[in-house]
């Protein structure tokens, strides 16, 4: 099949045409309004917390499972991850489970699991029996999202996953060999056609293949960009999602400068990712895309207000706090060992805030909604919200809907504003982490 399916051939073009008239200054001037909120509303002013709260009855919950393993480190990705060591790997899967069972205990139900890491298939049999525990534990988990990277698509292992991971989302990053060798990732998991070839292979054990690229990188040209996202529209994968490279206070050493292409690049990239895509594709989010609408993607939190985390490092937000689990592997396990749950710190946010942070949500989707607002917060939106909403009407982002009132148009300009406040939210998440490991010793990785 590869043989036929190459770079070279030819692609028909969406015709689509990305109308993002934001200019430079207003996407700086945006950066900084969302570093300042994201500063002061992510600062680790947390207290100390033993247990997850018992579940709400009416509300729908999603389970979030982390795996903090990974064969080799990215210079790039600040998630919570340790270099894979076996042993340490098949007794944190045992933990894992228990904790579920604490969480079942507590009369949690769920509907859909997220699996992120860290490399989730570092260990395929490992990792199938959790997901068939969790589908005994709460068997009305209907959908399983999982990563993985192209190293272990052609593993023996792999394929005890099928039938268990409806939708497999493999990091990528890009199919150009140059980009590939700048960020170390030949070495690591093969070049751009060699990893075309094993995704190819893959597709049919899962209903639903995810392509990550990531856009950014110094020296990815337009042409490149374009041969990135035509070799993913000819792997035909049911979503393709294209993450902006993220700059945080712990990989600017590595990555400004160095990895990194100008700041001024990011909008002409986008567009030119809006222009392939739609019409190929149904956008599902400013930086995901499906053939079907609404179909689950990677950014979980957009579908559940409430999520549920477990393992090592995992955030959960339960009744506006957002709880945290221990980021040393030691504790974790020693916690489960004494009947423990792996939380360890609880943050408390107040109802602006949390409005705040469902308008970004509401941005980065197209789905801000008056109606959510009234029916979740009892507020009209254009009043609790008034800054936000008039600075996104002022740059054209959003629009009435003249045939809903309650509706908001996601304009080409929204996009932009969505991918780039999230970006921010991201980058922000990534230095709570960054100083969450930075106590850590030797003895706890």
């Amino acid at each position: 099949m590869s043989s036929i399916i190459r770079p070279s051939d030819t692609i028909i073009q969406s015709p689509y045409q990305a109308n993002i008239t934001t200019p430079d200054w207003m996407i700086n001037a945006m950066e900084k309004v969302m570093q300042f909120y994201v500063d002061r509303n992510l600062r680790l002013d947390t207290v100390s917390a033993e247990m997850m709260p018992a579940p709400v009855e009416g509300k729908k919950y999603m389970l979030y499972a982390h795996v903090p393993f990974c064969h080799t480190l990215c210079s790039y990705c600040t998630f919570h991850r340790f270099l894979f060591n076996e042993d340490k790997a098949r007794r944190y899967f045992v933990s894992l489970r228990k904790e579920m069972d604490m969480v079942k205990n507590l009369g949690y139900d769920f509907e859909s699991m997220y699996i992120g890491g860290g490399t989730t298939t570092v260990l395929e049999d490992e990792l199938a029996r959790t997901i068939e525990h969790a589908k005994t534990l709460f068997p009305n988990i209907k959908e399983v999202s999982c990563e993985s990277d192209p190293q272990h698509l052609d593993s023996p292992g792999f394929k005890q996953l099928e039938g268990l991971v409806d939708r497999m989302s493999i990091g990528v990053q890009s199919f150009n060999d140059d980009i590939l060798a700048m960020t170390d990732r030949i070495e690591k998991f093969g070049t751009g056609q060699q990893t075309f070839d094993k995704i190819m292979a893959a597709k049919e054990l899962f209903p639903i293949i995810n392509v990550d690229l990531i856009f950014g990188f110094r020296g990815q040209t337009d042409e490149v960009i374009q041969h990135d996202l035509d070799m993913a529209s000819k792997l035909d994968p049911r979503q393709i999602t294209t993450y902006p490279l993220m700059i945080t206070h712990q990989t600017r050493k590595s990555v400004k400068g160095k990895l990194a292409a100008p700041h001024g690049d990011m909008a002409r990239q986008y567009r030119q990712i809006l222009n392939t895509l739609n019409g190929q594709y149904t956008q599902l989010s400013g930086w995901a895309f499906g053939k079907a609408q609404n179909e689950g993607f990677d950014e979980y939190v957009i579908d559940y207000d409430e999520y549920l985390g477990v393992g090592s490092g995992s955030f959960s937000f339960l009744n506006d706090t957002l709880y945290v689990n221990t980021f040393s592997l030691k504790k974790y396990q020693e916690r489960i060992a004494n009947g423990k749950m792996g939380v360890e710190q609880q943050k408390q946010y107040g109802k602006k805030e949390v409005m705040q942070y469902r308008f970004l949500l509401g941005m980065f989707s197209g789905r801000l909604s008056r109606k959510y607002f009234r029916e979740t917060f009892g507020v009209n939106l254009d009043i609790a919200l008034f800054k936000e909403m008039a600075s996104m009407r002022a740059i054209g982002a959003i629009k009435n809907d003249p045939n809903d009132p309650d509706n908001l148009i996601w304009t080409d300009n929204g996009k932009m504003m969505g991918l780039l406040m999230m970006k921010e939210f991201y980058s922000g998440m990534d230095n709570v982490r960054a100083q969450l490991r930075k106590p850590l010793q030797a003895a706890d990785m």
